[in-house]
């Protein structure tokens, strides 16, 4: 019997598999943030040796040092995107976009081109485009064919590949025959997954296209070898059929958001890996209590996986991998895929110069779903430093600080550098107190309780630490928070920021206090009641060290509809021209320009998804207000000087991922799953190829496509600015 699988979406909100007493970040948010201003730990490095000039400290002649020359004021200097529901990417006047790369594209010149059929075979995504195109990140391609960190010309594109539209990636829609996923149908839906390292070119008129012939083009799937390097390696967690010695395994999955190192190599993050694995409840007896902690804590649950690619061969281990259930309780790890999970979950490193140096997984910085992993500005002395968030309701945020203090010769040093501040050093997990000030919690073996007799999990080493993060932050008392997603790290003054998208589960299982006061029905009926739109937080580190234990911290935006109640809902007072809904996607670029990107479900009876430019502020420039009976405390307002609207995607698609090149003057940004609502049968979408007349069977009966898309302005200047 034939017949078709539904779409199933692996991103949006997860199931809560946070069931520990510890309080959420929204109940201790109850009191006044210091308004106390920190002189040198907010300031920027301009500023800083503005005022030793002025002073003539550190002078042993006593002679005035004179003042540097300030940096120009930041403003945008684009006309706001109107909101729209059309089915283009809509970009301010002045400004082109074109697409760069599209789910299908060939990454060679032998490689046929995409056909708009599903015709493709599974084999040949070893060399195209995967599907969902999410975080990357752009490298320069120096003449030596090494990494230029200022080159802008030509460069390296490194992309994720999160998810899949399986509807639209065969040629009749993915199909079941027996109970067993067609070969070829899983194997083109695993390579769809995974990371793409593009090489590309600067056009004469700014735009960018794809160098085929460049042999550092190259995918990154799930079946790619990868090494597991810092605490877990070579551990009994990672044992498998695979490699019973635990230091290799495969591949990469669910690749949402990203990071790029000082060192000049790719970081991308697995997320809602959890889900794509077959443990059905039967296997719960043949398990010991401490691997059910995990297995549950994690939401290794699924009687089927996300795909059922298990089911596609009895024998392949590309497909059983997939099936994480013991099938002989009287054999060890070695002989099965009971481990397969915890070969998830982790920071990959990837050299974008290298194809043949293995990427590594990089334990150290612990397991759950990775969110990003965003570095501080690195400084001479001082350790590098990693943040990371947890994307599911009631996770936490985590920081990962180096033993090893950042030496400069190493900023050519590639994955050899990443051994050297990533396998080693502290990992932390943040505590929001309700004075406005927060700790960063230690989780190492021995520290904080976490050893063999802890009542959560029972932590015999720093892999059982590292393995099961989730538990050890559980174990010591980290604050829950609201699905937090993309950490970005302003590049003058060193403050962070962290997006929490939304929570459906605001007023019932998540209380509302100072935090997160609105618990309301979206007033379109979209996406009923609690918290639909989410909001921006952000925070400083004690006297301005990144590798800090205490910090404080206050709520940079909350995003809303433009007429909502400004009393209850819109308390950032938001306009046509800057409101949103669920801020995910989050990046700074060199200037201090934050980009703020959308996936939302609760606007999108008004406008597409859409990125937005702030120039921000600082922590403690707002102050307390009420909303409804709820006293909250907020950042200073946004205008529309200082955010606006830059684009708005077309229809039902994500708006996430997005980098520039050194000078500023190019833009890339990603388009998701567009027409993600559709069908075979009725195509919601036909972007990006309905404008394209070349398109075969373009316009109306075109397939929708992920897509990396380029944005410049005509005449050549910066963009944005």
């Amino acid at each position: 019997m034939t017949e078709q699988r539904p779409y199933i979406d692996t991103h949006q909100e997860q199931d809560d598999t946070n069931h520990s007493v510890n309080s959420h970040f929204n109940e201790v948010l109850q009191v006044r943030i210091s308004r106390r201003k920190t002189v040198l730990g907010g300031m920027s490095a301009t500023a800083a040796l503005m005022l030793g000039g002025l002073t003539g400290c550190g002078n042993s002649d006593d002679t005035v040092v004179p003042a540097a020359t300030p940096e120009p004021e930041l403003k945008l200097g684009f006309t706001p995107v109107a909101k729209n529901l059309n089915d283009v990417v809509t970009v301010p006047t002045g400004y082109e976009v074109a697409v760069v790369y599209a789910l299908g594209d060939a990454l060679n010149t032998t490689t046929s081109a995409w056909a708009n059929d599903g015709s493709e075979t599974a084999d040949s995504y070893e060399f195209r485009a995967g599907d969902h195109h999410d975080g990357m990140s752009f490298f320069g391609l120096g003449s030596d064919g090494k990494w230029s960190s200022k080159t802008s010309d030509k460069g390296l594109l490194c992309l994720n590949h999160e998810n899949i539209t399986s509807a639209f990636l065969h040629a009749s829609g993915p199909t079941t025959v027996d109970g067993k996923r067609p070969v070829d149908e899983a194997l083109k839906e695993i390579n769809c997954h995974g990371v793409s390292v593009v090489a590309i070119n600067r056009q004469s008129n700014g735009s960018f296209a794809v160098d085929k012939a460049n042999t550092l083009n190259r995918r990154v799937t799930p079946n790619t070898v990868m090494e597991f390097h810092g605490p877990a390696a070579a551990s009994r967690f990672l044992v498998t059929k695979y490699d019973a010695k635990a230091k290799k395994g495969r591949g990469t999955l669910n690749n949402c958001a990203n990071g790029y190192t000082p060192w000049g190599t790719y970081l991308t993050c697995e997320e809602n890996w959890a889900g794509y694995f077959k443990r059905p409840s039967t296997d719960d007896s043949l398990r010991s209590t401490a691997e059910l902690a995990s297995l549950k804590r994690y939401g290794v649950t699924s009687s089927t996986g996300a795909n059922s690619w298990s089911t596609a061969s009895d024998s392949d281990d590309r497909f059983t991998r997939w099936n994480a259930t013991i099938l002989d309780a009287a054999k060890t790890a070695d002989t099965d895929f009971r481990n397969e999970p915890n070969t998830f979950g982790w920071v990959v490193e990837i050299d974008p110069f290298s194809a043949s140096n293995a990427p590594r997984k990089r334990t150290a910085l612990g397991r759950f779903a990775h969110e990003g992993c965003v570095i501080a500005p690195v400084k001479v002395g001082k350790p590098v430093v990693f943040y990371m968030g947890d994307d599911s309701r009631g996770e936490y945020v985590y920081k990962f600080v180096s033993a090893k203090v950042w030496d400069a010769a190493d900023a050519t040093g590639g994955l050899t550098a990443g051994d050297k501040y990533m396998n080693d050093g502290k990992l932390y997990v943040a505590k929001f107190n309700a004075d406005g000030t927060g700790k960063w919690l230690e989780l190492s073996f021995g520290v904080n309780g976490l050893v063999a007799d802890n009542a959560v999990y029972p932590f015999t080493s720093q892999a059982a630490v590292v393995v099961n993060a989730r538990l050890a932050a559980d174990s010591v008392g980290a604050t829950k928070m609201d699905r937090p997603e993309w950490t970005a790290v302003h590049p003058k003054t060193g403050e962070i920021y962290l997006t929490l998208t939304n929570n459906s589960n605001r007023g019932t299982s998540y209380p509302v206090d100072a935090a997160n006061p609105r618990n309301y029905t979206d007033e379109d009926g979209k996406k009923g009641k609690g918290n639909p739109h989410g909001h921006i937080i952000r925070w400083k580190e004690t006297d301005g060290e990144h590798s800090a234990v205490g910090f404080t911290w206050d709520v940079y935006v909350f995003a809303a509809e433009e007429d909502a109640d400004k009393s209850k809902i819109n308390v950032s007072n938001l306009t046509s021209a800057n409101d949103m809904s669920s801020p995910d996607g989050l990046w700074f670029d060199s200037r201090g320009i934050l980009w703020i990107q959308t996936d939302d479900g609760a606007y999108t009876d008004v406008t597409n998804c859409m990125m937005l430019a702030a120039v921000t502020g600082k922590v403690g420039d707002g102050g307390k207000t009420t909303i409804d009976t709820q006293d909250t405390f907020k950042g200073k307002n946004p205008t529309e000087d200082n955010l606006r609207r830059f684009l708005v995607g077309p229809k039902e698609c994500e708006i996430t991922g997005v980098t520039m090149t050194p000078d500023n003057k190019a833009i890339f940004v990603n388009i998701q799953h567009p027409g993600e609502d559709g069908n075979l049968t009725s195509i919601s979408s036909n972007w990006p190829d309905v404008a394209n007349p070349t398109v075969v069977n373009s316009n109306k009966t075109a397939r929708p496509r992920s897509a990396t898309i380029v944005i410049y302005r005509k005449d050549g200047k910066e963009v944005a600015v």
